[in-house]
């Protein structure tokens, strides 16, 4: 039976270090692809075109809009965000897993075109921990801290729609933690429904 690829939704409050959370577990196992975002926001010190993000200009997302050639896009602090379809299509059909590491925003609107997809957010243990992370940073002004500490309120409101929680305040059981997850649900019956009619149809034969 051919392992069929799950996409995997990560989402949690900015500063929550879901970024590293999920470039250790690339690093660590096999079998994953990472779906790259595209977005509007400039590159921080270190970042690549390519390899964190597509850094796009203004015009050449809102042209990816129109083409309908994002799965979904949401406006964050003042800068697009969104996922490049085809990548995303192409690993699910090869049978990788493939994660999404996107917004709130985007998620929702995910899950509505594949409701199958696995969801998981993000979370420090307290909101003092998530404002050291930010300013500890020391990537952005404190205005846009308090930006993101007031969106992170707004978002709480939403994460019980999301089928796991996961508190990273050890990275390393944080990576394990979320793998383990993953591949618990490749095992969920209803992402087995192939397999379970191969077996019925051999028990039927065998009356």
């Amino acid at each position: 039976m051919k392992r069929k690829g799950i996409l995997i939704i990560i989402s949690g409050f900015s500063g929550a270090g879901k970024g590293t959370l999920v470039k250790k577990l690339v690093e660590k196992y096999d079998g994953y692809a990472l779906s790259i975002s595209a977005t509007t926001r400039e590159p921080r010190p270190g970042e690549e075109d390519g390899r964190e993000y597509f850094f796009l200009k203004k015009e050449e997302f809102e042209r990816k809009i129109a083409e309908n050639g994002l799965i979904e896009y949401a406006c964050y602090c003042d800068n697009y965000y969104g996922t490049p379809r085809a990548y995303v299509e192409e690993q699910l059909e090869d049978g990788r897993d493939v994660i999404l590491e996107i917004e709130i925003q985007g998620a929702h609107k995910v899950k509505q075109q594949y409701p199958d997809a696995l969801t998981l957010f993000v979370m420090t243990p307290d909101a003092e921990e998530l404002r050291y992370r930010l300013e500890s940073r020391g990537t952005e002004t404190a205005e846009v801290i308090e930006k993101r500490m007031q969106r992170a309120a707004k978002e709480a409101m939403g994460i019980e729609k999301y089928e796991y929680i996961v508190v990273n305040d050890n990275l390393e059981k944080c990576v394990d933690e979320v793998h383990r997850i993953i591949m618990a649900a490749h095992n969920a019956a209803h992402r087995n429904i192939e397999f379970i009619d191969n077996i019925r149809k051999e028990l039927e034969g065998e009356v």
